[in-house]
């Protein structure tokens, strides 16, 4: 495939294992000097730009570069045309993603140009992101709240990415937020949960958590009332059964029984709640690597010592219960459940992420629970 060049840069795509490795490795040389970010597990990306390993990639077209300068890479970016999208939304739009750079100007155009050129290529009207490959990925550029590294599965960078995305004509399609929560007990206030316990002490509610024996089962009763719950939500793409394995294999080594909540109204599965522990405070000075020599000490840090902060990121009502006392009950008691066993396990700090800008029912509740907005995520779009 042919290269593409400017004055000072060579965008090159990536074709072999060298490349991806390259293309991997190359935002710790941008982030030397930011005690916060925390470079991904290699083998964790590794499988995630791989076709093979991600079913998502399998159907949809794709493609990652390399900027070079001096025979040195200096930046990154992919796109895609998700195909999945496009079933759901027909809006002729396609994405960039792992968007990584020296702060330059030329070197930011021929990134944007080279994916928005492919992409025209493939048919897209629009170009969206970014998105590292889908909304059930990471995804968002963050704008606000540099000061703290990224949680478990969220995007960190660089302040300047936003100056130049907006310089290229690129304007806001949606923001997204992250909530820090300092878990505390008995934060409910004793008039609401009174009116959690009146409508949820009822023989057609059941409450539990996750059957370690059946993962792969409680992540289908998940990814089940999850399709519903976020479907009206902006960009929602929902998920298959080879998402919900894929999603179960990765799952498996870190999740934790007390930190999945499933409820069921009149027999039928109703709301979820999904609780990760944060992963990133356990590999923050691996330098990506886990292996041959860092396995061990994750372990120990993940099942001995335990992890002190967790993440929430996915819970989920019913449509059909949305907006009534029972839908509501079910969302406090799934946040009171996770934050009491987490507290039990050690954990000082949480975040509730992401969260529509325009979700505000959601953003009220958890900031009347205490919970302060940290960081912001946008979502950039473009004409092509």
């Amino acid at each position: 495939m042919a290269q593409s060049t400017s004055s000072k840069f060579e965008i090159r795509p990536v074709e072999t294992p060298a490349d991806r490795k390259t293309f991997i490795r190359m935002p710790a040389r941008l982030y030397g000097d930011d005690p916060n970010y925390v470079a991904p597990l290699e083998y964790e990306l590794s499988a995630r730009i791989d076709p093979a390993r991600n079913p998502l990639l399998a159907a949809s077209p794709h493609r990652l570069w390399v900027a070079y300068a001096n025979g040195e890479p200096v930046g990154r970016i992919a796109a895609i045309v998700n195909m999945s999208h496009l079933d759901r939304h027909q809006d002729g739009a396609g994405h960039f993603g792992f968007l990584e750079a020296a702060n330059d100007s030329a070197l930011m155009d021929a990134l944007m140009t080279t994916a928005a050129d492919w992409l025209r290529a493939q048919g897209s009207m629009r170009i969206a992101g970014p998105f590292n490959f889908s909304v059930n990925e990471e995804c968002g550029l963050l704008i606000d709240g540099f000061d703290t590294p990224p949680y478990i599965m969220m995007p960190h960078g660089r302040p300047y990415y936003k100056d130049h995305l907006e310089r290229l004509g690129y304007s806001k399609a949606t923001d997204m937020h992250a909530l820090e929560w300092l878990p505390v007990r008995d934060f409910i206030p004793e008039r609401r949960l009174a009116f959690v316990d009146k409508a949820l002490n009822k023989p057609s509610v059941t409450i539990r958590n996750l059957k370690a024996g059946d993962l792969l089962g409680d992540i289908r009763t998940i990814i089940d009332i999850y399709n519903d719950a976020w479907s009206d939500n902006w960009g929602f793409i929902p998920f298959g059964e080879d998402h919900a394995r894929h999603m179960a294999k990765e799952l498996k080594p870190i999740i934790q029984e007390h930190n999945v909540v499933l409820c069921y109204y009149k027999g039928e599965p109703a709301a979820f709640g999904l609780v990760l522990p944060n992963i990133n405070r356990a590999i923050h000075d691996f330098g990506g690597k886990l292996f041959p020599f860092n396995w061990a000490k994750f372990l120990w840090r993940l099942k001995v010592k335990g992890i002190d902060q967790s993440r929430m990121p996915l819970m989920g009502v019913r449509k059909k219960l949305q907006g009534k006392p029972v839908g509501a009950a079910f969302a406090y008691k799934i946040i009171d459940m996770v934050n009491g066993a987490n507290i039990d396990h050690g954990v000082t700090h949480s975040e509730l992420s992401w969260i529509l800008d325009d979700n505000k029912d959601m953003l009220n509740m958890l900031l009347d629970m205490g919970s302060r907005i940290y960081k912001t995520y946008r979502i950039y779009e473009k004409p092509l």
